[in-house]
């Protein structure tokens, strides 16, 4: 059977990829092309379901929604009317939100299940783009408030083992940079914030494209040490840049990430999958 291929992505500020914001004109480009071609979306070896990690659902025990069937969860506010009458009418999957549970718990975690609670717009809003056909079922699971680095990593070799039954995973944040006092007040914008985006960047990409799990995971356990880390995601907010380390769990050893970039705000945003 295929694996399920594994993919940490930018999925854009609240809704606005999808309604036709222009400086979100590279993550759109990405999420209808590259990312369909990543999972081989629309192909004999479609996942059989996909399992999101959302920066957007912050829990002390790793939640999954474990539902049939979901409603949308529009956790954003002050946008056009448009943006709450979307619909992404895809399918959950108890079954699915089973295993997932399982191979949490056999990882030593304690997971937690939801069957209420929507999917969020770090579920929807890229899903809309990456697959509008919403055929695959969608089982949602959350960061860990704790924001610790092992238990994400953990999460992601838990989930690893969903892959060999064709399971694809996605994380979806936005792990070169998410701190909104600097984007609002425009100090993205800055060359000498720029350069040290670039630095951060670097030592991400140094981290999870190591084809050992275990240096990956060490790498990773002290990302908080990386070159601009508070900066780029601050203190108490990382909840954008975990579901980056349980990706890096997810893919497993032996295999290195692959990456490309999309330019948002002028700055070089990046996303890396292992297939």
């Amino acid at each position: 059977m295929t694996r399920g291929a594994v993919i940490s992505l930018s999925h854009g500020g609240g809704p606005m990829p999808v309604l036709g914001d222009p400086g979100h004109a590279d993550i759109v480009r990405s999420l209808k092309t590259r990312v369909p071609q990543i999972l081989r979306l629309n192909t004999p070896e479609a996942p059989r379901a996909i399992v999101v990690v959302t920066a957007h659902w912050s829990e002390r025990k790793p939640t999954i929604s474990n539902g049939n069937k979901h409603d949308l969860y529009y956790d954003y506010g002050g946008f056009s009317p448009e943006s709450y009458k979307l619909k992404y009418p895809a399918p959950g999957s108890a079954s699915v939100a089973k295993e997932v549970y399982e191979a949490l718990k056999g990882e030593g975690l304690q997971p937690d299940n939801d069957g209420e609670r929507g999917w969020d717009h770090g579920v929807f809003i890229p899903l809309l783009l990456i697959h509008p056909k919403a055929d695959i079922p969608i089982v949602q699971v959350s960061v860990l408030s704790s924001e610790s680095p092992s238990a994400h990593y953990k999460m992601g070799v838990a989930l690893s083992k969903l892959r060999d039954s064709n399971i694809a995973i996605i994380g979806s944040g936005f792990a070169s940079f998410h701190n909104l006092r600097v984007m609002f007040s425009g100090g993205a914008q800055d060359p000498s914030f720029r350069i040290r985006n670039e630095a951060w960047n670097e030592a991400i990409t140094n981290a999870v494209t190591n084809a050992s799990g275990e240096k990956r995971r060490k790498k990773l356990e002290e990302w908080r040490k990386f070159p601009g880390a508070y900066e780029m995601h601050p203190r108490g907010g990382a909840e954008h840049f975990l579901p980056l380390i349980v990706c890096a769990g997810a893919g497993g050893d032996g295999v290195a990430a692959e990456k490309y970039t999309d330019e948002f705000m002028g700055l070089d945003m990046y996303s890396y999958y292992w297939n």
